[in-house]
């Protein structure tokens, strides 16, 4: 199938058949990436639909940009979280600020919990588990005080602030509720966000869910409003050596060139129908902001009846906002539009993580960068 990207210049590529949402390598190759006062009670996990929009072209958003300064928060909640000891064990599961607070520091540290949610779940367990690995911690994938004190100590920043909504937020345009065919989606004219609530979820590496729980009566359509936001990293990952894709963890790894694990990120890799490969492969570019095409003709999942589809480049993407293709041929490390399935549904072959994992590991590896792949796909 050929695959149509969009960075500085559109570059064609190809996607074989069977291999997933993946991509052949461009003929000429992309560059690569180098205050509500809301009471401590109210911190809840409540889901909420995002309202729908209209779906016109905006400009390509680069989700790393527009991370406001830090600043301290004056509301309460945000400052029980900071302020967060470890309880004991047996309250843990259900103790948000102290988790929203270890998700962020693991997050800062590169060792990715996923969307920080405040949920005591596997990708949490993931991360823990490298940092550990990296920090030269005992083994185990517990919140323990010994690694609690440890990511403390290395980060001693606050860990939310107080965000004002500003208009450039809100221009959007949104497009509302993500349509579920890829025909529909090919009739788009970007893929962006559902929503500001998307948009600013994205950004701070949060779940939506609890973007809306930390603030239940905030307007987040209102340019001027005060919402309480985690504080995620700046500081981009060291040059990367190697990668290491784990299909039976479901996790990406990065070492940096003194053989250190530098990074780790939760991801979805392949499934049992569709596996990823196996063995030592390379970087062979990177691409911001991709085009998707599906070819009936090449692929062995999707509703072939509408012929081959086009989905322009978004965060709402089928491949996300990041593209970084290998060398065996039509497969790839990408983003995904919903960050909260990374690490528990199963992908058409290729290597998922959240969009800005994907945008940092991007700009953290060049072409040549050898990627193995080991472990075998589990059965999610």
């Amino acid at each position: 199938m050929r695959q149509v990207f969009r960075s500085a210049a559109p570059v064609a590529v190809l996607l074989a058949l069977a291999a997933c949402d993946d991509f052949k390598q461009p003929a000429a190759p992309a560059k690569s990436a180098s205050a509500n006062t809301v009471p401590a009670a109210n911190v809840a996990l409540a889901n909420t639909a995002p309202p729908a929009a209209n779906s016109s072209q905006p400009a390509p958003m680069d989700i790393s940009a527009n991370v406001p300064a830090p600043s301290a928060t004056a509301n309460p909640v945000g400052q029980a979280i900071d302020a967060a000891a470890l309880p004991t064990a047996a309250k843990l599961r259900a103790n948000a600020p102290v988790l929203i607070k270890v998700e962020v520091l693991l997050d800062r540290a590169h060792f990715s919990p996923g969307a920080i949610d405040g949920r005591d779940g596997s990708n949490l367990h993931r991360a823990i588990t490298a940092y550990r690995l990296a920090h030269a911690l005992p083994a185990g994938q517990t919140l323990d005080p010994a690694l609690f004190q440890a990511l403390a100590a290395a980060d001693t920043a606050p860990i939310m602030q107080d965000y004002v909504i500003t208009a450039d937020d809100e221009k959007g345009p949104f497009i509302g509720a993500l349509p579920a065919t890829m025909a529909a989606q090919a009739k788009l004219d970007h893929l962006g966000y559902s929503s500001p609530v998307q948009e600013l979820a994205e950004r701070f590496h949060m779940s939506q869910a609890l973007l809306r729980s930390l603030n239940p009566k905030a307007d987040f359509t209102a340019a001027g409003t005060t919402i309480l936001v985690t504080r995620p990293g700046a500081d981009p990952l060291p040059t990367i050596a190697r990668v290491e894709v784990d299909k039976a963890a479901n996790e990406v790894r990065a070492y940096a060139a003194d053989g250190q694990l530098a990074a780790a990120f939760p991801a979805t890799v392949g499934s049992t129908e569709r596996p990823a490969p196996s063995g030592v492969w390379a970087v062979k570019s990177v691409t911001p902001n991709p085009d998707y095409t599906y070819d009936p003709k090449r692929l062995t999942f999707g509703n072939k009846a509408g012929g081959v589809l086009t989905i322009k480049p978004g965060p709402n993407n089928p491949v996300g906002s990041t593209w970084i293709a290998l060398t065996v041929e039509t497969y790839g490390i990408h983003g995904a539009p919903d960050p909260t399935e990374i690490g528990k549904n199963a992908s058409h072959g290729c290597v998922r993580l959240t969009n800005w994992d994907a945008a940092t590991l991007g700009k953290a590896v060049a072409k040549g960068v050898p990627v193995s792949f080991v472990g075998e796909t589990s059965k999610s």
